[in-house]
């Protein structure tokens, strides 16, 4: 007998404020807000049961229902986007619950299908979330504290995330592959509802990366390679980047 498939929904959690490039989610990108055009790719991948925005804004939440998508306003307030998708979450009943990043318009079908399919190969219930990671070359991106980096055992299970360059390369005669974290993600419903629950322990506190929350409570995190490399909008820059982006698809 074949396994039944696995219900998945895509959340997009999506705050207004940000410290680099307030409203950035909000901002026009040729005709469309950032965040709807995140909604409405994730919408186009046919990857999930559901798609949802889950904002804590009265103004995202109006954009996404009046250009078509589906929205939910959180009721506490958070501090970080996991936090935000576990309240969403708690009532839905779901397999596996994927947090695309409101300011990655980009994000590719590739890379989404990649973490979902996962949790349909022989380790499967060894895994309590996914994440993506990809190869790492400049030495000036693998020294910035901006990329969050880390590492991986032989079967692609995360050992550490970290701001620091990861392994510390002592040993010049030896091969080594940095590797860049995406922060998309595919959970386990529990997961992220078991991350909401427990208190930040000293190493996501130095860090100020969430996933090692995970690592500190023994869940394990399966990563998964990918060459597309979507890109965020952080700043103004980024949002005439995507603008460029897009306008070269039209030609």
């Amino acid at each position: 007998m074949s396994k039944a498939k696995l219900h998945s929904i895509a959340m997009i959690p999506a705050r207004l404020q940000a410290s680099r490039f307030p409203r950035k989610l909000l901002q026009d990108l040729n005709g469309l807000s950032v965040i709807s055009t995140t909604y409405k790719n994730t919408k186009a991948t046919d990857l999930f049961d559901d798609v949802i925005v889950v904002t804590d804004s009265d103004e995202i939440y109006r954009d996404v229902l009046q250009n078509g998508g589906k929205a939910k306003m959180s009721i506490k307030n958070h501090t970080c986007g996991s936090d935000r998708i576990a309240e969403a979450v708690q009532d839905i009943d779901t397999d596996i619950v994927v947090n695309v990043q409101g300011d990655e318009p980009f994000t590719d079908r590739k890379s989404l299908k990649l973490l979902l399919d996962v949790f349909e190969r022989k380790d499967a219930d060894k895994i309590d979330l996914a994440s993506l990671m990809t190869k790492l070359v400049d030495v000036e991106d693998i020294q910035n504290p901006n990329y969050v980096k880390v590492i991986v055992d032989h079967n692609s299970f995360a050992l550490y995330f970290s701001r620091s360059p990861i392994p510390y390369h002592r040993d010049k005669t030896s091969e080594v592959q940095y590797y860049r974290h995406k922060g998309i993600y595919a959970f386990r419903k529990q997961a992220i509802l078991d991350f909401y629950n427990l208190p930040m322990l000293s190493l996501e506190s130095a860090e100020q990366i969430e996933c090692i929350r995970y690592l500190e409570y023994n869940k394990t995190i399966k990563m998964v390679e990918t060459d597309e490399n979507s890109f965020g909008i952080d700043t103004p820059q980024d949002l005439e980047r995507a603008k460029t982006y897009l306008n070269s698809l039209k030609k």
